[in-house]
């Protein structure tokens, strides 16, 4: 299906002045007619009575032109079908005139997603109400058949997802996107808003499931047969244009543009967040174990050579080792040391 853009419809505002004008005739032909044709017969008469039927037929039914008349704002569009034939659609803001026997067509008019074209505010308000999990609610009113052009941000709903490690983790992700092509939105899916919706969802899985959350050793991401350092924690960026990729990949036939990709939420499931986060206050304190020993290895070497070198004091192998423990004792512990003063002799 190729869109059709009508670019020599805008002619909305003279139908509607030669309408209102021809109405205002009719109703003074329409009497004096009728009085013609009371006169009697004769030529006089018969074109009387034609007169007055004219004016009559045109005041009974002249109203169906204005059916004709399409009025868009700007970044709006109006899909146009004739007896079940699409005939073109109207875009860009103006006051149209058409077919008056045209019908605009839109199945996603009465959809309702949880995006920022489709918050009402709360009001009374129309249609269908299909969120992200697939649960439906219907209103009582229908908003119109026009489809709008603007940027449109979906959020879609956190989903429960597991890594390539199996571990589950929630991710919410918010996509910006637009229409391009009305007549592919309309006629190549049965409702775009739907479709997006659950490519998203599907788009989603399919790409998180290749990242562990935090970096992990022996996991490929890329594809290529060799580890590397990407997780969904510190690799967003790269993980966010990828589900962007995957999900425009799957829209392309709905003429729909996926503009941006972000990850509004990421978190361990509730079930195993706590467990997670000793495992990271435990390979914290590991790390800082580390950098105290690796410091205070340090400082004793660092103390041995001064000794020998200013030659304060000349320690045998047994005394070093007492000295070595006692500094590590000291330089390691949790607590501070308390100081024990030896007044007898060194041997």
């Amino acid at each position: 299906m190729e869109e059709k853009i009508l670019t020599t419809k805008k002619s909305g505002m003279p139908v509607l002045l030669l309408t209102i004008l021809l109405y205002i005739l009719a109703i003074p032909a329409c009497v004096i007619g009728i009085a013609l044709a009371d006169m009697g017969k004769g030529a006089a008469s018969v074109g009387g009575g034609v007169l007055a039927a004219v004016a009559i037929l045109w005041l009974a039914f002249g109203w169906i032109f204005w059916c004709g008349l399409k009025v868009l704002k700007p970044q709006e569009a109006l899909v146009l079908t004739l007896f079940g034939k699409y005939i073109g659609t109207l875009k860009g803001e103006g006051f149209y005139y058409v077919n008056p026997f045209c019908t605009a067509f839109n199945p996603a008019a009465r959809t309702r997603l949880k995006q920022s074209g489709d918050v009402d505010g709360g009001q009374s308000g129309a249609g269908v109400t299909v969120a992200a999990n697939g649960s439906v609610t219907v209103s009582a009113d229908a908003s119109g058949k026009r489809i709008s052009l603007k940027i449109m941000t979906l959020n879609n709903n956190r989903q429960k997802i597991n890594d390539c490690l199996g571990n589950p983790v929630e991710i919410g992700i918010a996509v910006m996107w637009r229409v391009v092509d009305t007549a592919k939105a309309v006629f190549n899916v049965d409702n775009y808003k739907e479709y997006l919706s659950l490519q998203c969802d599907s788009a989603l899985r399919n790409i998180v499931r290749i990242y562990p959350y935090d970096v992990a050793p022996n996991v490929d991401t890329t594809g290529d047969g060799i580890a590397d350092e990407g997780s969904l924690r510190g690799s967003s960026e790269v993980v966010a244009a990828r589900i962007r990729d995957e999900i425009q990949s799957r829209v392309e036939e709905a003429g729909l543009e996926i503009i941006e990709a972000r990850i509004t939420y990421l978190a361990y499931a509730p079930e195993i967040a706590a467990v997670m986060l000793q495992r990271q206050q435990a390979s914290a304190i590991i790390d800082a174990r580390k950098m105290i020993v690796d410091g205070a290895v340090g400082m004793v070497e660092m103390a041995l050579e001064r000794l020998s070198e200013k030659q304060v004091v000349e320690l045998d192998e047994e005394r070093k080792a007492a000295m070595v423990s006692n500094l590590l004792v000291v330089l390691c512990g949790n607590r501070d040391a308390q100081p024990v003063v030896n007044s007898g002799s060194l041997y």
